[in-house]
């Protein structure tokens, strides 16, 4: 035990981080001193020190490098030092992932975790489990089983613990040891009773009714630790979310009761899980109760509980959080600044319209006091408040702009230009308000990113606003002073009042035409386009190349121009084919101290990579659309399948993901025997070589469209084939044996008009764009709907053209307009009248398009 105690001079020397500019292969050298003998437990300490800190860090190590380090520390076991020891199971544990050959210790393993050290049992434990592989595992389950039930608390929980690891890859060797994890549920100790639990739960996530028989006879019987109660907890909501029956009553019931715990942790748990169920609309307020009292606790740790809890709660319920007003108030001057934030933002979020001014008063002093992270938060509060009380906009813009004004980086004044930005979208009071802000903020700001977005907006909101000359000058200022994006960015919004503004067009002409001798290409560029494009005076050339961008996904831009230059370099590209970017949904805000969230793909961006399996996939183009998945077999059946359709130009590929749920089969040659319409050809077939137990994997299927729009309409049919392989259950080792072929149906599918156009509802200007397409061919129609009422009809047209409900207008007469792309680059717009009538809901439908056997088409979809 000496080996734990430090000097009182290692104590004293607190400098910087020793293992700073470790350097790899001096590290890997020094291994070899763990050969020598009699070993150094202090020095060979340190080494292993050092190789995790290079591992824990993200440094790689080769195979042949990890394998050395490996073996080389493996010599070390001939030390009886307990803290040299431990570490190196710690050093195994890691290694095992990048070492090759790592099986030869499990002997000596197994030696320490059933000898009579307990300081060696339990890490041994964990080593041997982290190295060994499915078809090992029987060798030591006998040991795992009495390590489970192990007197040391120590040791059962190792145990317990690699036992819920190894359940991912061997679930059924674990389920095995379920008696003795239920023996552990009962002990005395809180972390094994946890431990045990965890594991209990995880082995019968799948089978639904054996979990509500757990949680039934947990709930009855007195559960010593707070942790495997809050775990029960989190169960039991679970089980309540899932059943809307009156059967999940006795679990609220429990849930309940533990709010009356006599531990904080329970306590807190329980008023977590009833303010989060979704489903059931419940009595909160003795969950809030515990909530308010957590407020008002001496530990700031229950207080940023209580306070982010309520935080999240004004979501969905801010009347049940307004009683806590004064508790709140109380938390802003709370030290933890964490806590006065989320305590600021609830107060906005929960707040009357009265009580606005005096907020913003106090939030002025704190504000001042808090790190950029905690301002955004409260910025963003902000923010939703200017939409909830629209008449506040005068001082809630002014209270943004004095923020603006303050020091701040780049992420904080970008928030605040958001705020700013939303409130002249979405509030049309406040449009001159907030542009006169941001052209301040322009002229002093250090930010180029933020300068060129709110010159983008200037020129977009600018020349709509009551005197759009006014903001020439803040923007021209841009073209004088700045940088070369920003410049390019200004010529931009400079052109855009020129399009939307026939008296200011002189004067436009006369700024663009000195930008024109600008340093910059980008500018010169830009000024040169717009000027030429202006002089034209035609309105469809103004429009699609200055008012109304089409803006394509960059990420599959730069994709389809890369296969483009490899496939087919002397071809015209067709910029139109690529999707546009998606506008972001606007999401229901939750009061968090996080602000940073990941970057959400696009569908077509997180299927692009298996699209790239297929021979040739590049010779179709530029992909046009992905249509969300279809499933065409039951959820609970063997065989899991669903259909993605990635539709071309003129091909269709057609993505069957396929799952196998028996873990006793594995599937080989899988693929799809397609029956398509009349004219669709086959071109290419790409199955799945191998399909194991329950991971995923994809059949495709290129096919070419009919060369007539009308013929691209139809029904597919599908039937799953394969070969039969049995394999062992536990190890997935298939029997010896050639297999026996075998099919499985699959559910019909169509393809549709909205599969095939990349549509969008029409936008404050869609009234111009049908009349500038007059001239083009235009099909009409009149239709008597099957649906009796006039709303459900106007969404089931929409759903059937691929629309979005946003195209929807109108109360007595519901109005569609929209349009879109199809596929090949033409445009089409839609414009559809809804009514009801004595003879029942009748809609009139016209479709223009340049193509006019495409506006039929449209007729023909709906017909």
């Amino acid at each position: 035990m000496s080996s734990f105690k430090r000097d009182k001079k290692e104590e004293e020397d607190t400098g910087g981080n020793p293992y700073q500019n470790l350097d790899k292969t001096i590290i890997l050298q020094e291994a070899r001193y763990f050969n020598e003998t009699p070993v150094n437990p202090r020095k060979c300490s340190h080494i292993l020190s050092k190789i995790l800190y290079l591992l824990n860090q993200g440094e790689k190590l080769t195979t042949q490098e990890a394998t050395d380090a490996f073996f080389a520390t493996t010599k070390l076991f001939q030390s009886k030092d307990v803290m040299l020891r431990r570490m190196v199971y710690l050093c195994i544990k890691e290694l095992s992932k990048l070492a090759q050959d790592v099986i030869i210790v499990t002997s000596s393993l197994t030696k320490d975790m059933t000898g009579k050290e307990d300081l060696y049992r339990a890490a041994a434990i964990r080593a041997l489990c982290s190295i060994t592989d499915s078809t090992m595992l029987q060798a030591i389950e006998r040991y795992m089983k009495q390590a489970i039930v192990d007197k040391n608390p120590a040791v059962s929980s190792a145990a317990l613990v690699s036992a819920l690891h190894l359940s991912s890859t061997a679930p059924d060797l674990v389920k095995r040891w379920a008696n003795e994890a239920q023996e552990g549920i009962n002990s005395d100790n809180a972390m094994v009773s946890y431990h045990a639990l965890g594991l209990v739960a995880a082995t019968r996530r799948n089978d639904k009714l054996s979990t509500v028989k757990l949680v039934t006879r947990l709930a009855k019987s007195p559960i010593k630790s707070p942790y495997a109660l809050c775990l029960l907890i989190r169960l039991a909501a679970q089980l309540v979310e899932e059943d809307d029956s009156d059967a999940s009553q006795p679990y609220i019931e429990f849930i309940e009761c533990c709010l009356r715990h006599k531990s904080e942790m329970v306590i807190y748990e329980a008023a977590h899980a009833i303010v989060n169920l979704r489903k059931c609309a419940r009595d909160l307020a003795p969950a809030v109760s515990v909530l308010q009292l957590f407020c008002g606790s001496s530990k700031a740790s229950l207080r940023l509980a209580g306070a982010r809890t309520l935080a999240r709660l004004t979501a969905k319920h801010p009347a049940a959080v307004a009683a806590c007003a004064v508790d709140l108030e109380n938390l802003i001057s709370d030290p933890n600044r964490s806590v006065a934030t989320l305590a600021v933002t609830t107060l906005l979020a929960t707040g009357a319209e009265s009580s606005i001014d005096r907020l913003m008063k106090q939030i002025s002093s704190f504000v001042s006091e808090i790190s950029d992270e905690f301002k955004i938060v409260v910025v963003k509060a902000i923010r939703r408040l200017c939409t909830k009380f629209p008449r506040k906009h005068q001082s809630l813009a002014a209270f943004l702009a004095g923020m603006l004004r303050d020091e701040g980086g780049l992420e904080y004044k970008a928030a605040i230009a958001d705020a700013i930005i939303a409130l002249v979208e979405e509030n049309p009071d406040a449009k001159e308000t907030g542009l006169a802000h941001l052209c301040e903020f322009i002229e002093d700001c250090e930010h180029t990113t933020l300068a060129v977005r709110i010159l983008h907006l200037l020129g977009r909101e600018g020349p709509k606003s009551r005197q759009p000359s006014r903001y020439i000058r803040f923007i021209y200022n841009r073209v004088i002073l700045e940088s070369g994006p920003v410049r390019a960015a200004a010529v931009s919004a400079v052109a855009q009042f020129g399009a939307q503004r026939p008296e200011l067009l002189p004067n436009i002409k006369v700024l663009l035409s000195r930008c024109e001798l600008d340093d910059e290409d980008e500018v010169r560029d830009r000024a040169i386009l717009y000027n030429a494009i202006l002089e034209t005076g035609d309105p469809q050339l103004i429009n699609d190349y200055i008012i109304n961008i089409q803006k394509p996904n960059p990420v599959l831009l730069e994709r389809a121009l890369r296969d483009h230059n490899e496939a087919q370099p002397e071809a015209r590209f067709d910029i139109m084919a690529i999707p546009t970017e998606e506008e972001k949904q606007a999401k229901e805000d939750i009061v968090e101290v996080e602000v940073r969230k990941p970057v959400q793909a696009s569908i077509e961006e997180i299927y692009s990579e298996q699209l790239a399996k297929i021979p040739g996939i590049e010779k179709l183009g530029p992909l046009f659309k992905t249509v969300p998945h279809i499933d065409l077999t039951e959820p609970e059946t063997e065989y899991r399948v669903r259909l993605l359709k990635h539709i071309y130009a003129r091909h269709l590929v057609l993505q069957f993901e396929c799952i196998n749920t028996l873990n006793d089969q594995i599937l080989e040659q899988v693929h799809v025997r397609l029956e398509p319409p009349q004219d669709f050809e086959i071109r290419t077939i790409v199955p799945c070589q191998k399909l194991v137990y329950d991971k995923p994997d994809s059949v495709f299927i290129v096919l070419e469209y009919p060369s007539a729009y009308y013929d691209s309409l139809g029904t597919f049919g599908a039937t799953l084939e394969f070969v039969v392989h049995d394999c062992d259950p536990n190890t997935g080792v298939p029997d010896s044996g050639e297999g026996y072929a075998d099919s499985y149906p699959l559910e019909e599918f169509e393809m549709g008009c909205a599969d095939q156009l990349r549509a969008k509802a029409g936008l404050d200007d869609w009234e111009q764009a049908w009349d500038r397409a007059e001239r083009a061919p235009e099909a009409t129609d009149t239709f008597v709907l099957p649906q009796n009422d006039i709303n459900e009809a106007a969404k089931a047209v929409c759903e059937h053209l691929g629309l979005p409900k946003a195209a929807i207008s109108g109360d007595a007469v519901k109005e569609i307009r929209g349009g879109g792309i199809f596929r090949g680059g033409a445009p089409v717009l839609v414009r559809a009248r809804i009514a009801s009538s004595s003879a029942g809901v009748t809609m009139k439908l016209a479709a223009r398009s340049p193509r006019e056997d495409l506006a039929q088409l449209l007729l023909a979809a709906v017909g």
